[in-house]
């Protein structure tokens, strides 16, 4: 398989090329297609026959914590905005990654394989479809319909249900006993987009999601004493909570300080929801890709809120929703609020675009639209930056409607970069280092694809390193190289451009070059594309009176920044930089110079967030 997928890498980077400026990045002709189509456009902006599809989902379901069933409705309506007659929709039907039989990218305790998801009944338009006779496959469903011509409206009827699982926690699940989370749990029209017409790649545990903007009504029915947190706003917080706890969320929502919404010697009274046998929680969010929902009958509900946007004076609440017994959640509430702190004003310093954000103690490490899915931790500095990784997912995949499934450097590079800068923010003794060393150690291996490589078609070391730290290097490089003002001008053009859409790699890079006015093509090419490693030397180090010069080798291919730490005779140090655009020019060496009115008895190339393949030859002695 290898050799395969080696094959598909060097297949993609020989298709033909388009530009911005002068230099060009190869274009596989599927995606330059699109600039043919007008959907999108070489400038990096959405061509002018740019469409994507939507929908209105209306979402009824019934979920008993003690036998693990979800049951609901789901009406949907469905919008063909593309230029095309559907003649068939593609569904998403994700809760069969535990049915029997099903393809997994790794395997799950034998009590949680079960029948799936059971389609009682079935509809599209006046069309009742024969639920035995359903064409599933695994994730997938396909029903062939009376054709759906452009710019019309399918209205589609289901009533389902299934077990939730019990272990084998793949982002959704039973957390223990009278706590859950609840993700991927009605059926879903899949994307059908200007690239790939539907999305046709099955479900297997291991890639993430892609889901069009769509807008939610869900009503959630539990238990008494169970209370829900879900995506979207609640609309209905006087009928299901006692009267105390929604004014405690009220003032949450106009507070800058931590409010205890539940506390636990509220939850000994039993008293925090309505007195009925069950309640039904009402939410409603607009213009999101996925919604989700967590109950507990146990958990403490902490919230603050701050302005994001000081323009509008508009607030986002962040919630940090947990088991008492887990005490590292006391400083997610807060850990949490610093994030959405510095998203808005520092980094990508961009309003947060959502209502809420909830972390719930869970058991995983997973994002949703406006919801996080954190485990225990035992270190504070874990918690940090698990916190502000997930919530930085916010902007993406979800703001930006991204392809996870197919383009996880996309996604996760901008939560590893977004770690990296913030986690500092809020403990500024930490330095994150997550997935450097692995990185450096790979690097040429047999096993490190170009980053562009699809998310589809690596597993296991090739996915981390192309999804995580790569790409949040290569973001990182440019960021130094642009200076902040600069490359916040760029980073917004791709926001305003593709948020609320489906940009796909080369809206990426086109937008960054236009918003940069410049042609960064020669760094996207050799970091994203190209195969290499990163390895800097020291191949010298002369003096000339009280001038010294440092020879910078580069041993690999991939542009580095050139960091110096240099000591002198009385221990003294002084450190030197140099962003990556040193190597623009694709030279070999680097001289670095400076005056030095002591002597210097040592020079160290590197530094955290420059991996390197050999650091046996960056260090410079003296003798």
């Amino acid at each position: 398989m290898l050799s395969f997928r080696l094959l598909l890498a060097t297949v993609f980077v020989c298709f033909s090329t388009r530009s911005f400026g002068q230099q060009t990045l190869p274009v596989p002709l599927n995606l330059q297609a699109t600039y043919g189509k007008g959907t999108r456009s070489e400038d990096g902006k959405p061509g002018p026959k740019y469409w994507q599809n939507t929908a209105d989902y209306n979402l009824k379901v019934d979920f008993d914590p003690a036998t693990r069933k979800v049951a609901g409705t789901v009406l949907i309506t469905y919008v063909n905005n593309s230029p095309d007659s559907l003649q068939q929709i593609w569904f998403k039907l994700y809760p069969n990654l535990y049915q029997n039989g099903a393809a997994r990218a790794s395997a799950i305790k034998a009590t949680d394989a079960g029948e799936g998801m059971q389609i009682q009944k079935l509809s599209v338009g006046e069309e009742a479809f024969d639920v035995a006779k359903l064409p599933i496959s695994g994730t997938n469903m396909v029903l062939k319909i009376k054709p759906l011509a452009p710019k019309q409206s399918a209205h589609i009827a289901i009533t389902y249900s299934y077990i939730l699982n019990q272990g084998s926690h793949t982002r959704t699940g039973e957390i223990e006993p009278g706590a859950d989370f609840v993700a991927y749990f009605f059926p879903r029209v899949a994307v059908y987009d200007d690239i790939d017409g539907w999305n046709k790649f099955a479900y297997n545990g291991s890639q993430e999601f892609y889901n069009d903007f769509c807008n939610f009504d869900a009503e959630i029915t539990v238990p008494r004493n169970f209370v829900v947190w879900a995506t979207g706003d609640l609309q209905n917080a006087e009928q299901v909570l006692a009267k105390k706890y929604v004014k405690r969320l009220h003032d949450a929502e106009k507070k800058d300080g931590i409010t205890a919404i539940i506390q636990a010697v509220d939850l000994q009274q039993h008293t925090i929801t309505a007195a009925n046998a069950t309640n039904t929680w009402h939410f409603t969010a607009q213009n999101v890709t996925d919604f989700v929902f967590a109950t507990s009958d146990h958990y403490v509900w902490q919230a603050t809120s701050l302005v994001v946007d000081p323009k509008t004076k508009r607030r986002t609440r962040v919630d940090a929703v947990y088991n008492p017994k887990h005490k590292d959640f006391e400083e997610v509430a807060q850990f949490g609020r610093k994030t959405v702190e510095a998203m808005s004003y520092t980094f990508p310093k961009w309003p947060f675009p959502y209502s809420h954000e909830t972390v719930f103690d869970g058991l995983d490490q997973m994002e949703y639209p406006m919801m996080v899915n954190d485990n225990p931790l035992d270190k504070r500095e874990d918690v940090i930056t698990l916190t502000d990784h997930e919530i930085f997912h916010t902007m993406f995949p979800f703001y930006m409607g991204i392809n996870e499934t197919k383009y996880g450097w996309m996604d996760e590079g901008w939560a590893t970069i977004g770690e990296w800068l913030i986690s500092p923010l809020i403990e500024p003794s930490y330095v994150d280092e997550y997935g450097i060393e692995p990185y450096a150690r790979a690097a040429a291996s047999e096993v490190d694809l170009p980053i562009t490589t699809l998310s589809t078609q690596q597993t296991g070391t090739a996915f981390f390193l192309n999804s995580y730290p790569k790409p949040g290097l290569g973001y990182l490089y440019v960021k130094d190289l642009l200076g902040d003002e600069l490359f916040t001008k760029a980073l917004h053009t791709y926001i305003q451009n593709w948020n609320g859409k489906h940009p796909m790699p080369y809206d990426f890079f086109n937008s960054m070059n236009a918003g940069a006015g410049q042609n960064l093509n020669w760094f996207w090419q050799r970091w994203f594309f190209d195969n290499g490693y990163p390895d800097l030397a020291i191949a010298n180090v002369a003096k000339q009176g009280t001038q010294y010069q440092v020879t910078v080798e580069a041993k690999g291919t991939k542009p580095l920044p050139v960091d110096l730490t240099v000591t002198f005779a009385d221990n003294s140090t002084q450190k030197i930089h140099r962003n990556v655009g040193v190597w623009e020019k694709g030279n070999k060496t680097v001289e670095v110079n400076f005056p030095a009115e002591k002597v210097v008895k040592k020079v160290v190339l590197g530094s955290t967030y420059v991996p390197d393949n050999n650091k046996k030859n960056n260090v410079w002695e003296w003798k």
